[in-house]
């Protein structure tokens, strides 16, 4: 379990068919550990001198971003939630929904930057404005949703933190939709279907 408060930025340094190596300054990583890259939960199998190494199977490198990821590429980071840890963001569990393009990120004024991403169909009865979202692991509020889209406004210290405000128009980025959300719609089927 996370919050989407990203603690690091890290850098990949190799990519293999079954495995991804990230270099980050990750204290005290233990092996089995779970961990957040860009949103994704991956376990923990080999860290040595700041490099982090995690196995990917086939399922993930299809449906997250981090099939397209090369060497040198900023990646979010964090480590999965302790007992006694803040929880300054939202529920996020690393199990990725879906990777969607970027459609435009774009200043807003005072330093606040609009990021505006593709909607998939797969989560688009489970965002709604004022809603929490995870893009790349960061927990965000969305503030507007289209047909085709959604929208979140980044802050500066998002901006500054995180890989975000290195994003462009068709990058691909990870989505989850917030946990409650899923649980919510799930009653509401289960009760339509009684009827």
């Amino acid at each position: 379990m996370f919050t989407g408060i990203i603690n690091h930025l890290g850098k990949i340094e190799k990519r293999t068919a079954t495995g991804l190596t990230v270099k980050a300054g990750i204290p005290k990583p233990r092996l089995g550990a779970s961990i957040a890259v860009n949103g994704v939960c991956l376990t923990l199998v080999k860290t040595k001198n700041g490099s982090h190494s995690f196995d990917v199977g086939p399922d993930t490198w299809k449906r997250t971003n981090l099939g397209a990821l090369q060497t040198g590429q900023s990646v979010n980071i964090e480590p999965a939630l302790r007992h006694g840890d803040e929880l300054g963001g939202h529920f996020v569990t690393g199990h990725v929904d879906a990777a969607a393009d970027v459609i435009s990120l774009e200043p807003w004024g005072e330093g606040f930057w609009r990021l505006r991403v593709e909607l998939p169909r797969i989560i688009r009865g489970l965002v709604a404005v004022k809603g929490s979202i995870a893009i790349d692991g960061i927990s965000l509020t969305v503030t507007a949703v289209g047909k085709d889209h959604f929208e979140v406004m980044l802050v500066p210290h998002t901006l500054q933190n995180t890989n975000l405000g290195r994003r462009a128009a068709r990058d691909k980025v990870n989505l989850e939709a917030d946990p409650l959300a899923r649980y919510a719609m799930a009653a509401v089927a289960a009760l339509r279907s009684k009827k």
